[in-house]
């Protein structure tokens, strides 16, 4: 058994192969960080988690309709049709259930999470497609996937920019925001729809669990380094695209998952940010 851990000209000459992947970590972290910010202020964490998991189960259901169906729907499609969905049933009212959303929340995120496994299991051609998508432990990224990801998150992150102030406005003073004239449940379903249109897309290049730690982990780094939202914003895209694209060169030469070294990452830049803010206490 050869134990000679990868070097730097292993990863050099494999590099055309590795750039896609690396380059879809990237962008998908950058962008997923961006919104992060947004995540962690309006404590949609659990929202955002439903929203992975429930991604990762359209896809599964999208490769069921291609088998047993013969219908063929394209997996970002039906992932982003079953988060869009579940964006939908969290936008209800819950009273009339005498139900919390956190409740909610955690069914729903059951649900997906069982549904993906049960589905996955009546689909052994793509079993292993069904386990990268939960786990993130794909290695490679389809050119298609690559250029989803580029091209929504590019849009999600320009109309991010664009409604910056509505949307912040919105999320911390929402009292304020109407009184100004401000339409703040359209903003708050338009942020969400941001949000669960890049989680779909990402899910399907990435994996639910690295899509899910870009999209509350550099947002909680960036937040404990600085109060200042204009300078928060960029450290979370950059943070989510640090974690993107050193996740995965950890993974080559360490030999882990990919989507769990991704992770890894992310929770560092945590781990790191967390004793500046000790350090800057209140300020």
């Amino acid at each position: 058994m050869d134990d000679v851990a990868p070097s730097w000209q292993d990863f050099a000459l494999a590099f055309e192969l590795f750039r896609d992947p690396i380059l879809c970590g990237i962008i998908a972290g950058a962008v997923l960080g961006y919104l992060a910010v947004h995540i962690v202020l309006r404590r949609m964490v659990f929202v955002t988690a439903t929203l992975t998991q429930t991604a990762g189960l359209g896809v599964a259901l999208g490769f069921y309709a291609a088998i047993f169906l013969e219908t063929e729907v394209h997996p970002v499609v039906s992932a982003l049709a079953a988060s869009l969905t579940a964006a939908w049933v969290l936008s209800l009212p819950t009273d009339r259930l005498k139900l919390s959303r956190e409740s909610v929340l955690a069914a729903m995120w059951l649900l997906a999470g069982a549904g993906a496994v049960l589905v996955g299991d009546r689909i052994s051609q793509e079993a292993h497609d069904i386990a990268a998508i939960l786990f993130g432990t794909a290695v490679l990224v389809r050119p298609e996937d690559l250029r989803m990801v580029v091209g929504v998150g590019a849009l999600v992150l320009g109309a991010a920019w664009w409604w910056r102030e509505g949307f912040i406005f919105a999320g911390f003073d929402r009292e304020g925001a109407r009184v100004q004239g401000l339409p703040v449940r359209l903003l708050d379903m338009g942020l969400l729809a941001l949000i669960t249109c890049m989680v779909a897309v990402a899910t399907r290049a990435l994996g639910a669990l690295p899509v899910f730690a870009f999209s509350v982990l550099p947002g909680m780094a960036a937040l404990m380094l600085t109060s200042r939202l204009r300078w928060a914003f960029p450290l979370a895209a950059l943070g989510g695209a640090a974690a993107g694209g050193l996740g995965y060169m950890a993974a080559f030469f360490l030999e882990f998952p990919v989507g769990a070294s991704q992770t890894a990452v992310a929770v560092l830049l945590v781990a790191l940010a967390a004793p500046v803010r000790l350090v800057r206490g209140g300020q």
